[in-house]
C-alpha cells in the first residue's frame, strides 16, 4: 500500500513538473520566438517602408544583440539581488512592452534603442528561465533535467508558430502595417504573463546561482563550449535574420514563406523535446557538436538549391536542430561544473552567444551589400556553424568527474 501511494505521489510530482515546464516555456516563447526571430518576418516590410539597407537591417538585430550581451552579463547579479523568480517575471513584462514600443515608434533611431533595451530584457527572461527550468526537477538525473530544459526551450518553437500566425494577420500583406505586427506580438507577450507567473509560483528559489562571476578554473572546463557557442550564435542568427529575404529573392511566394515559417516553428518545438533527453545522455562537448553540425547542413540546403523542396528541407533540418543549442550548452555547464557556478556559467555562455549574434547580422549584411546579393552574405551562417562544431568537439568530458567531486 505504501509503495502504491509513493508511486502515486511520484506520478503526480512528474505531471506537475511537466505542467510547470510547459507554463515556464512562455518565457522562452516571448524572449526568442516573438522578440528575436519574428524580426525575420517583419524585416521585408520594414525595409520597404523605411528604405533600410542590409547593413541597417542587420544593425537593428545587432542592437538587440548588444542589449542581450548586457542582459547576459547582469542576469546573475539581478537574480542574486532580487531573486531568480522576480527577475524572470520583470524581464518577461519588459520584453512584452519593448515589442509594443517597436510598433508605436516607427523611427530607425528609436527602434535601435528599443531593440537594445528589448535585448537586455529578453536575456534576463531567457537566461533566468533556463536556470528555473533546471530547478523544476529535484532529481539529480541529468536526463530528467535535460527534459525539463528541453520543454522550456521548446517554447521558442511555439513562439515562432504564433508569430507566423499573428504577423501576417496583423500586416495583411501591406508594408506600411509592419507596426501592427509588432503591436500584435506585444499583445501576445502580455497575454502570457499570467501563465509565467503561475509557473514560477511553485518552483523552489534556486540556491545555486549566488556567484555572479565564473572563476578561471571553472571557465577552463567549458572553454571550447564558450567559443563554439559564440560562433553558433553568429551562424544561426544570420540564417534567422535573412532567411525570409533570401527566399523572397529566390521567387518564393508569400504563402510558401508562411508555410516555411510554420514548419520551422513546429519542427523546432517538437524536436527540442526529443533533443533534451538525448543530449542529457551525451558526454563532454559531443551534444553541442552534433547540434551545430546538423544546423550547418540545414543552412546549406537553401544555398545549394532553390525552390520548395530545398526550402522545406532546410526548415526541417535547421528547425530540428538550432533550438537544441541552448539545451545542449545548459547540460554541458551543469555536468562540468558545481551547482554554485551554474547561473554564472550559463550567463557567460549566453554572453558568448550574444556576441556572436551581434557580429553575425552585421557581417552578413555587409557582405550582401558589398556583393549586391543576399546569398553571398548568407554563406556566413554555414561557415560559422561548421567552425562552431569543430571547436566544440574539443570539449572534454573530464569535467563530469570534477563536478561529482565538487558536489560530494
Amino acid at each position: 500500500m505504501e509503495n502504491a501511494e509513493a508511486n502515486g505521489r511520484g506520478a503526480d510530482d512528474a505531471r506537475m513538473e511537466f505542467a510547470t515546464a510547459i507554463a515556464l516555456s512562455t518565457g522562452a516563447a516571448l524572449a526568442l520566438g516573438l522578440s528575436r526571430f519574428s524580426y525575420a518576418l517583419l524585416l521585408p516590410p520594414m525595409q520597404a517602408d523605411l528604405a533600410l539597407s542590409y547593413v541597417e537591417a542587420g544593425a537593428l538585430n545587432t542592437a538587440n544583440g548588444v542589449g542581450y550581451i548586457a542582459g547576459a552579463v547582469t542576469a546573475p547579479w539581478a537574480a542574486s539581488r532580487w531573486g531568480a523568480k522576480r527577475t524572470f517575471l520583470a524581464g518577461f513584462l519588459l520584453s512584452a512592452l519593448a515589442l509594443l514600443a517597436s510598433g508605436l515608434f516607427p523611427d530607425f533611431t528609436v527602434l535601435f534603442l528599443v531593440r537594445t533595451f528589448g535585448g537586455l530584457a529578453t536575456a534576463h527572461t531567457f537566461v533566468i528561465g533556463a536556470f528555473l527550468a533546471a530547478a523544476i526537477c529535484r532529481s539529480p538525473d541529468p536526463g530528467r533535467r535535460g527534459t525539463m530544459v528541453g520543454i522550456y526551450v521548446a517554447g521558442v518553437g511555439v513562439g515562432i508558430v504564433l508569430a507566423g500566425i499573428a504577423v501576417p494577420l496583423a500586416t495583411d500583406g501591406i508594408a506600411a502595417r509592419w507596426t501592427h505586427g509588432w503591436i500584435a506580438l506585444g499583445g501576445l507577450g502580455l497575454a502570457g504573463l499570467p501563465v509565467a507567473a503561475w509557473a514560477v509560483r511553485d518552483i523552489r528559489e534556486p540556491t545555486g546561482g549566488s556567484s555572479p562571476l565564473l572563476a578561471l578554473p571553472a571557465f577552463r572546463r567549458i572553454a571550447p563550449t564558450f567559443f563554439g557557442y559564440g560562433l553558433f550564435g553568429a551562424g544561426y542568427v544570420g540564417y534567422m535574420t535573412f532567411i525570409i529575404a533570401l527566399l523572397g529573392n529566390q521567387g518564393t511566394s508569400d504563402t510558401q514563406m508562411s508555410s516555411f515559417w510554420m514548419v520551422l516553428g513546429l519542427v523546432s518545438a517538437v524536436s527540442t523535446l526529443i533533443w533534451g533527453r538525448v543530449l542529457g545522455a551525451l558526454k563532454g562537448g559531443l551534444g553541442p557538436t552534433i547540434v551545430f553540425a546538423v544546423a550547418m547542413v540545414g543552412t546549406l540546403a537553401v544555398l545549394v538549391s532553390s525552390g520548395p523542396v530545398a526550402m522545406f528541407v532546410s526548415a526541417v533540418i535547421f528547425g530540428g536542430s538550432f533550438l537544441a543549442g541552448p539545451t545542449a550548452i545548459t547540460i554541458v555547464a551543469q555536468r562540468q561544473l558545481a551547482p554554485r557556478d551554474w547561473t554564472a556559467a550559463i550567463s557567460l555562455l549566453t554572453l558568448s552567444f550574444a556576441l556572436g549574434q551581434t557580429v553575425g547580422p552585421l557581417v552578413a549584411g555587409a557582405v550582401s551589400d558589398a556583393t549586391g546579393t543576399i546569398s553571398a552574405g548568407f554563406w556566413v551562417s554555414p561557415v560559422c556553424l561548421g567552425a562552431a562544431a569543430c571547436i566544440n568537439a574539443l570539449q572534454r568530458p573530464s569535467g563530469d568527474r570534477a563536478t561529482s567531486r565538487a558536489q560530494a
